[in-house]
């Protein structure tokens, strides 16, 4: 099943697709596609409920995140060893972890607004994890027990903060709109082999990144264990696993984002992402704390 959330920012309501496709508001059944309510057994729920009474989503409506009050935006860093090998990085001997701000978050089709002094901004379609039950040293085979289900993720990142400036990658990883999340929340009934899922990215209509999770270093199960030997993992959490090659860092020579460039992003099954991007100059960066709340 699909759910997804819509309307403005900080006022999103949530969503489902039912069996013929239609966008409902399910408003009336669930107060958010977030926390508690992503528990398996609550959206096995949802799964039986009729929809056919719940309003129609307007077609012209914005689609927000779609997971709300996200706890922790962990990411897998170099988890294709092709992206590793166009970084001029090695394979890693075990998964590299960082954050991004969950104020990095935003829709799937919002514009994305390249920060001020910002001159490498780069692309990074993922596949992301949501989890949905609450766990910490979780085994390998009980892994998927934990997880809501999955959804697109653009990983962007400003690679002159994360690379040149020291420090942690967060500083690059984490400026207003890098974070896309959705459209959808794809449940696991839905998406019964994620780790053979065919992922792309495009900008002004070229295909600059096209691959397949199969060639994921370290597969899910593993990787939501791997995980949860640091931190405790909570329903809401958002997991993005590593992106293929292609990104503009790669390429010969680099090659970065600029205003007034369209990205289509999606990965087989869990929809598409469209958005435009901008200069800071022209759309305020203010915190989107009302976004992730």
């Amino acid at each position: 099943m699909k759910f997804f959330r819509w309307g403005p920012v900080g006022q999103e309501k949530p969503g489902a697709v039912d069996a013929n496709g239609v966008h409902r508001d399910i408003s009336d059944l669930i107060p958010d596609v977030a926390g508690e309510n992503l528990d398996r057994s609550k959206l096995a729920r949802l799964q039986t409920a009729d929809l056919s009474e719940c309003p129609v989503v307007p077609a012209d409506a914005r689609r927000g995140p779609c997971v709300g009050r996200v706890g922790k935006f962990i990411c897998v860093g170099l988890n294709y060893a092709d992206h590793a090998a166009e970084s001029g990085m090695d394979v890693p001997e075990e998964p590299v972890l960082f954050f991004k701000a969950t104020s990095a978050i935003c829709g799937p089709d919002d514009n994305i607004i390249i920060p001020r002094g910002g001159t490498k901004t780069d692309w990074e379609v993922e596949l992301g994890v949501v989890i949905g039950t609450d766990g910490a040293y979780i085994d390998v085979e009980d892994a998927v027990d934990h997880i809501a289900g999955y959804c697109v993720i653009n990983d962007l990142s400003e690679r002159g903060f994360q690379l040149e400036r020291s420090g942690q990658w967060v500083k690059g990883k984490s400026a207003d709109t890098f974070g896309p999340i959705g459209p959808y929340l794809v449940t696991l009934d839905d998406v019964p082999d994620p780790d053979n899922l065919n992922i792309w990215l495009e900008i002004d209509g070229k295909r600059v990144q096209d691959g397949n999770t199969r060639t994921m270093i370290y597969k899910i199960p593993f990787l939501v264990s791997y995980i949860s030997q640091f931190m405790s993992l909570q329903a809401g959490d958002v997991i993005s696993t590593g992106t293929p090659p292609g990104v503009g860092l790669g390429m010969d020579p680099p090659t970065y984002l600029e205003a007034g460039q369209k990205m289509r992003v999606g990965i087989e099954g869990l929809g598409e992402q469209n958005q435009m991007t901008v200069s800071w100059q022209t759309e305020t960066t203010t915190t989107r704390l009302a976004e992730v709340s």
